[in-house]
């Protein structure tokens, strides 16, 4: 919410809640051009573009809005979420507007800094991607991800992985440093098999340093995240062909979680709304960003730094941010 108002030239941003006062109570606190809007927010058919960030039927309000030829852009990355989503891709072509889902966090950024990454490859085998932390309201989406079967993609068909199995230390750049990550249940995977065709393995592993999340993810969340969000960080590593020579490139990010998910949200947001996609229908951001150096040159403007690592398989891991 905050991205966006701090945006020269967005002019208003209805914001809907299911608690009308609590709308009325982030519109204060952000002031103009933020305002609450009284209604449904399924039914906003004049907005340029819808962002659902809450934890509500994300796929019931897109269908509603992709009828009314409004263009959405979802925070969800709840697997079914973006199944449904990516479901809407006919009728949204016809409709000529865009669905993106999963743009968050991760998926989100990790799809850019993905896409990113295999520009610089002639043809990419692998993706792989790692992250540590939650933010609310997601964090307790994110716990129930984690209790059920992560699933990677191999070979052009989808393989089971038991969620807590498969453990792998993965390096994040400081001060995270490295965690014992383990397969993970998000959108990531379908979203980046989708973006990437031909690709070989796509996995998405999660860090966790509590037993009883390991163990036991099926249970309910001790307590809640903390409001701001806790301290997150990302690992995308793509494993790809450059002329003969097989090669990785790894990048990452460390940040609040739902300070890098909200910027994430709102440039996608401004990138449909300004035509910057360049097509309809729907999609993740590793398929529809069509020039991710430059997306994450907006989120570096908004205090989204990416790291590059800069090393090899035997020495200690360094990373340098790149803009």
């Amino acid at each position: 919410m905050r991205q966006l108002a701090s945006t020269p030239g967005v002019q208003r941003i209805a914001v809907g809640d299911r608690d009308p006062d609590r709308a009325a109570r982030v519109a204060r606190s952000v002031g103009e051009p933020v305002r609450p809007e009284v209604g449904d927010a399924a039914t906003w058919g004049a907005a340029d573009v819808a962002v659902l960030a809450d934890g509500g039927d994300h796929l019931l309000h897109s269908r509603r809005l992709v009828g009314e030829g409004v263009s959405v852009v979802s925070a969800s990355g709840d697997p079914h979420d973006v199944a449904g989503l990516l479901a809407l891709d006919a009728e949204a072509r016809q409709r000529g507007c865009l669905v993106v889902g999963g743009a968050g966090f991760a998926p989100g950024l990790s799809c850019v800094l993905a896409a990113h990454a295999a520009a610089g490859f002639d043809q990419v085998d692998e993706v792989h991607v790692a992250t540590v932390g939650t933010g609310r309201p997601a964090g307790r989406g994110r716990h129930r991800v984690r209790g059920g079967d992560a699933c990677e993609w191999v070979d052009g068909q989808w393989g089971p992985c038991p969620s807590g199995s498969g453990r792998q230390l993965c390096w994040f750049p400081e001060p995270v440093g490295p965690q014992d990550c383990y397969p993970d249940a998000t959108a990531g995977v379908q979203l980046l098999a989708s973006a990437f065709p031909g690709v070989g393995r796509v996995t998405s592993r999660v860090g966790s340093r509590r037993r009883r999340e390991r163990l036991a993810p099926h249970l309910p969340g001790l307590g809640r995240p903390p409001r701001d969000g806790r301290l997150g960080a990302l690992r995308v590593e793509v494993r790809g062909r450059r002329g003969r020579v097989h090669d990785t490139c790894v990048l990452g990010a460390v940040d609040h979680w739902i300070v890098a998910a909200g910027a994430t949200a709102a440039v996608a947001a401004l990138s449909v709304a300004e035509g910057r996609l360049g097509r309809t229908g729907a999609g993740g951001l590793a398929g529809l960003v069509a020039d991710p150096p430059a997306f994450l040159g907006e989120l570096w403007a908004r205090g989204v730094k990416v790291a590059v690592f800069e090393g090899t398989a035997t020495s200690t891991a360094r990373s340098s941010e790149s803009g």
